[in-house]
This record gives structure tokens, C-alpha cells and sequence, in this order.
């Protein structure tokens, strides 16, 4: 009996121990609330950097649901674990940011941690915001916090238990979340550090771009290797691109900008928000990006740029394609030679598809997504347009378009499974649509107030 005392004191210290250990990791501090300052009080140039510092990070698109106020919140982000909403960042002093301080700004990018000390889940890239210098910080703190004040409440995450504690959050960034800052190289030029500070940092190109663990972090030996997010594939945008033109700085710089090239393509799903965001970013911003990024991509190979040079070629010289009776090359000569078959480019006309990175990438989902939806026009400008087939086409139909233009356009191996990849996007387009448009659901608790 005596021993089994003795076993079972020494099981309850190591609980005890644990549970305190467990505390002192995830415990944070709240920061005292202050009464929301006066959009007056910020400066107007610190203002302006903020709104482009803003765009750069795409902050409007992710914490702002559809057909709601800007920056409100509840924009759906799905994740292997389940579904998290995004919060209110504007200034209003309940449900948004309105009564946070800078410190309690600065905190939550840094580290993660709301202004009443809870931890935040990493669908919001602070891994990547720890980056940020502190002027930046200023100028979004001081830009959102000039923002219209909407009263929105915070949408109850769809997370299954035990995920839905947040003190397994605190582990996950004991294991994943660095607590140095960017440094830059004194060996590269200032372009190419200003380019690295805004990718690695408050762009988080990586978030979507590189595959992530089982725990949903960054896989880093496997940086911009390729990701998937929101029912797209983001594209790898490393040496291992699928693109069949090599990418240089000047096209990366166009395509950021315009969010088309026409050696490339149309920027579709949400790297289209990416862009449409960063064409309100400084120009200098875009090419320091551009050129680190073309860095990581790499110099093509010889071959590389000889087969890139031949793909080029045969796309502003098209032959003649011989007689072909599949499906789809029937549906393909009905609904979109007129446009890609044609010598008018972009915006005017459609791509070659011979250049297209998403008829040679591996993995087809992007080109089901674009032929249901297709692609609207942007307001105010010349840009690429076509028509969604979600509607006049089912799935066995695209399924068949989307096998012809592999086996036309690209050199690589037949897809497979195209017909299911096609419900697949038919489906998540139809759940983007219905979660993102709906109305807010009640908090789970009042405290939710107030996190971000």
C-alpha cells in the first residue's frame, strides 16, 4: 500500500508539474485597452504607407467576407482541422480593434497573441509578420485604425475538439514559430533585400506557395515548392515551376502588376486578390519582389531555355492542328478556339494555351476552376475576360475539354481523375460561395468579442 502511495504522489507531481509548465508556455498577458484614438491623431503620410503596406499583405481580402464592410471579418479559411473566420481589424471598439494599443498590434504580429492574451490561430501568417519592422507596424496600425469602424461580431470557428484549445496553439509555436526577426544580406543588393523583407515577411508568398506538415506548418526544406489553399494549387514558383516559359524579373514584374502576362497567363483564384491587391503597391515594391523572386527561381538551364524558346515560337506561329473527333476537341472548337486559337493577345484575346502553367502543371484543379468560373472583368481596366461554363457544361463534358487541352497543349503525361477533380471544384466552388455569403453566426461567447 505504501508503495502504491508513493507511485501515485509521484504520477500527480509529474501531472502537476506538466499542467504548471503548460500554463507558464501558453499564459500571455492581456494589454490594457485604451479608449479608441481619433483618426486625426495619425499622421496622413504614415496613413498612406500603411494602405500600401496593406495591399502588399493582402489584408483587405482576408478579413473581408463577401458582400460585407471592409476589413469586418468572416471570411472562411478552410484548413485540414476545419474552418476558421476571419476577425474584425477595423477600429470599432467592440467587436473590432478600436480599443487596442500599438504594443497589442505589434504583439499579434510578432507573436500571435490577442489583446486579451489568447493565442491566435496561424491562418493569420504571423510566422511570416514577425518580419515586419516596427515602422512598418506603425503605418498598418495606423491605417487600420483610420478605417470606418463596423460593428461585427466574431464568427465561432468550425473546429472539432481538441483543436478548439487554443493552449495547443502555444506548442505549435514553440515548435514552428522562430522568434528572430528577418535579417537582411549585407551581400546582395538593396533591391534584393528590400524584395526578400516583403516576400518572407509581410507578402507571405510562402504561406500559400509552400507545402505544409501534418501539424499544418511550413514544410521549409520545401520552400515554395507548391501549396494548396482554398481549393486551388499554388503554383510552385521555385526551379521546380511548371511553367513552360522560364520566368524572368520583367515578367514577374508584369504579372504582379497586371495580373496577366501574356508568355504566362491570367492570374486566377485567389493569387487574382493578390494582385488586384498589389496594384496599389508602390512600383519599387513590385520589382524588389520580382527580382528577389526571379532569384528564386533560378537561372533556366540551357535546355530549359532552349525548350521555353521553342514552346514561345510555336505559340505566335501556330500549325495548323490535324482533324481530331474526341469530345474534346469538339467542345473546344465550339467554345474556345475563337478566343485562344487567334492571334489577338491578352486582354483582347485569350492566351496560347501552350504557355499555360496551368495546362502544364501536374495537377489540374486550376484549369477545372477557371473553365466553371471563368474570369471576370476587372472595373476600370483592360483586362482579360472569359465566360464561366459551370452552367452550359457538366462535369463529364469539362472533364473531357480539360483531357483534350493536356494532351494538345502540354508535354506532359495524360491527367487522371480529371471527372472527379471536376465535382471537386464544381463543389468547392458551390461551399466558397454559401459560406463566405452567409450571415455572421453568434459568437460562442462574449469574450470573442474582442479577438482578433
Amino acid at each position: 500500500m505504501a508503495s502504491a502511495r508513493i507511485m501515485w504522489s509521484i504520477a500527480a507531481a509529474i501531472v502537476a508539474a506538466a499542467a504548471v509548465a503548460a500554463f507558464a508556455v501558453a499564459w500571455r498577458p492581456a494589454i490594457a485597452a485604451i479608449d479608441p484614438p481619433a483618426p486625426g491623431a495619425f499622421d496622413a503620410v504614415l496613413v498612406k504607407r500603411g494602405r500600401e503596406l496593406a495591399a502588399i499583405g493582402n489584408c483587405g481580402d482576408c478579413h473581408t467576407a463577401r458582400g460585407a464592410k471592409d476589413f469586418a471579418g468572416g471570411f472562411p479559411v478552410p484548413t485540414p482541422f476545419g474552418t476558421i473566420y476571419s476577425s474584425n481589424i477595423t477600429p470599432d471598439a467592440r467587436t473590432g480593434i478600436g480599443r487596442w494599443p500599438e504594443a497589442a498590434f505589434r504583439r499579434a504580429m510578432r507573436s500571435g497573441v490577442g489583446r486579451d492574451g489568447r493565442h491566435l490561430y496561424p491562418t493569420f501568417p504571423y510566422d511570416h509578420f514577425i518580419n515586419v519592422s516596427d515602422e512598418d507596424d506603425r503605418a498598418l496600425y495606423a491605417f487600420l485604425m483610420t478605417r470606418q469602424p463596423v460593428h461585427a461580431p466574431a464568427r465561432a470557428n468550425a473546429i472539432a475538439f481538441p483543436l478548439d484549445q487554443r493552449v495547443l496553439i502555444a506548442g505549435w509555436k514553440l515548435l514552428f514559430l522562430r522568434g528572430e526577426n528577418w535579417q537582411p544580406d549585407p551581400t546582395q543588393s538593396a533591391e534584393w533585400n528590400r524584395g526578400a523583407y516583403l516576400v518572407e515577411g509581410l507578402a507571405h508568398c510562402g504561406a500559400c506557395h509552400t507545402p505544409r506538415n501534418a501539424l499544418g506548418a511550413e514544410r521549409k526544406r520545401a520552400q515554395f515548392a507548391g501549396g494548396d489553399v482554398d481549393n486551388w494549387h499554388a503554383y510552385a514558383i521555385n526551379g521546380q515551376s511548371p511553367s513552360p516559359v522560364p520566368w524572368d524579373a520583367d515578367a514577374l514584374f508584369a504579372y504582379l502588376r497586371d495580373g496577366w502576362h501574356p508568355d504566362h497567363g491570367v492570374a486566377r483564384g485567389p493569387m487574382a486578390q493578390v494582385v488586384s491587391n498589389l496594384s496599389a503597391a508602390p512600383p519599387g515594391d513590385l520589382r524588389a519582389i520580382a527580382f528577389y523572386m526571379a532569384g528564386v527561381f533560378g537561372a533556366p538551364t540551357p535546355d530549359r531555355k532552349r525548350r521555353g524558346d521553342e514552346i514561345l515560337a510555336q505559340a505566335r506561329a501556330p500549325s495548323p492542328q490535324p482533324p481530331d473527333a474526341t469530345a474534346g476537341a469538339s467542345i473546344y472548337a465550339a467554345a474556345c478556339a475563337g478566343c485562344h486559337d487567334g492571334n489577338r493577345p491578352p486582354p483582347y484575346g485569350g492566351i496560347n494555351l501552350r504557355l499555360s502553367t496551368g495546362i502544364s502543371s501536374p495537377d489540374p484543379r486550376n484549369v477545372a476552376n477557371t473553365v466553371l468560373s471563368g474570369i471576370g472583368p476587372v472595373e476600370g481596366e483592360r483586362s482579360p475576360i472569359m465566360p464561366g461554363f459551370a452552367t452550359s457544361m457538366d462535369d463529364r463534358q469539362i472533364a473531357a475539354l480539360l483531357t483534350y487541352l493536356r494532351a494538345r497543349f502540354s508535354d506532359g503525361p495524360a491527367w487522371t481523375g480529371v471527372e472527379n477533380t471536376v465535382a471537386d471544384a464544381r463543389q468547392g466552388q458551390a461551399h466558397f460561395l454559401q459560406t463566405s455569403a452567409g450571415p455572421y453566426n453568434a459568437p460562442a461567447d462574449p469574450s470573442q468579442r474582442d479577438r482578433p
